[in-house]
């Protein structure tokens, strides 16, 4: 049963590139990029600057009197509220499209994706604030995950992305290596129950709100801790460069019936699994763990070798989406 846990993250993970994918034209039609300019080097320091100071702040208004409570009420808002924008845009992919009421006279048009996002985010949001089990978390963490994807792959040209991946490479080993305060911060992000940690139980019946903190958890021998944890942005920001080459490079040449701009995508995906594997094996040892080194790691390699073997060019793909 032990090694479920690591396969039931590996679903969510690949499951999330997936759906990336899937989302990754219909977002670019929408217009729901971060970046007007793909190419732009300030796009990814925007990002970066973000994950750096936002732990910071959650941190600091968490050490305050109420602040973990304020905290999590604003954060389940954000999340409701991106969940509600990215909902609408898939479900509009969807037919009917608008549809007018009857009476037609009256001329009153609804529009059955907004009536869906509203509702499905709206009801994972009370889920989330009423009854936080795992399987919810993991659900909400799943959709952010596939759309945060998209979002930053349309938005984020190779260089960009190369620049991304490498940064919170570094950054991420400094943080819980380094400074640790990546650690302090998932204590608090399974105190306040959010989905920004995937988790995957020992058994169905898992109880996370009635679970120990993290703390608590690390403090037990491998064998009795109930959950595996794993955060979202270890699941982002390596399928950053998965999507970003789906998006940016050419679809030619077209081998074994897929394009070139594929294969470069699934190679980072690929590259991205072979890393989850080596990080796998060391989290299972009981220790906290620097996920970015591995994955975008095995991401960026994985690019690289699929490039190479494809567009045979040591471009590596950097002056595409001008």
């Amino acid at each position: 049963m032990r090694s479920l846990r690591w396969i039931g993250l590996l679903a969510l993970y690949v499951g999330a590139q997936a759906v990336a994918l899937l989302l990754a034209d219909p977002f670019r039609s929408a217009g729901l990029t971060s970046s007007s300019n793909p190419q732009s080097l300030a796009g990814p320091l925007e990002i970066i600057v973000i994950i750096v100071v936002a732990p910071l702040a959650i941190l600091f208004i968490a050490r305050r009197q109420g602040g973990i409570s304020a905290l999590r009420h604003l954060i389940l808002l954000g999340i409701a509220a991106s969940l509600y924008v990215t909902l609408y845009a898939t479900f509009a992919i969807f037919p009917p499209g608008l549809v007018l009421l009857p009476p037609t006279a009256a001329e009153v048009v609804i529009d059955p994706a907004l009536v869906f996002a509203a509702i499905v985010s709206a009801s994972l949001y009370l889920a989330l604030l009423m009854e936080p089990q795992w399987y919810v978390i993991d659900l909400v963490g799943f959709l952010d995950a596939g759309s945060l994807i998209a979002i930053l792959g349309i938005s984020f040209a190779i260089l960009p992305a190369f620049i991304l991946l490498v940064a919170l490479l570094v950054y991420d080993a400094i943080a819980v290596y380094g400074t640790k305060h990546m650690v302090s911060l998932a204590e608090v992000v399974t105190d306040m129950k959010l989905p920004i940690l995937m988790v995957m139980p020992e058994s169905a019946g898992y109880d996370y709100p009635g679970a120990p903190n993290l703390k608590a958890v690390r403090a037990q021998p491998v064998e009795q801790r109930e959950a595996l944890f794993m955060g979202l942005g270890d699941v982002v920001i390596p399928g950053t460069l998965v999507v970003s080459a789906f998006i940016w490079l050419p679809n030619a040449p077209v081998v074994w019936g897929l394009g070139g701009n594929l294969w470069a995508g699934l190679g980072a995906l690929l590259g991205s699994l072979v890393g989850y594997a080596v990080l796998m094996r060391i989290v299972l040892r009981g220790n906290a763990q620097a996920g970015l080194p591995f994955l975008n790691g095995g991401a960026l390699a994985g690019y690289i070798v699929a490039y190479l073997l494809v567009f045979h060019s040591f471009s590596l793909g950097f002056g595409t989406g001008i």
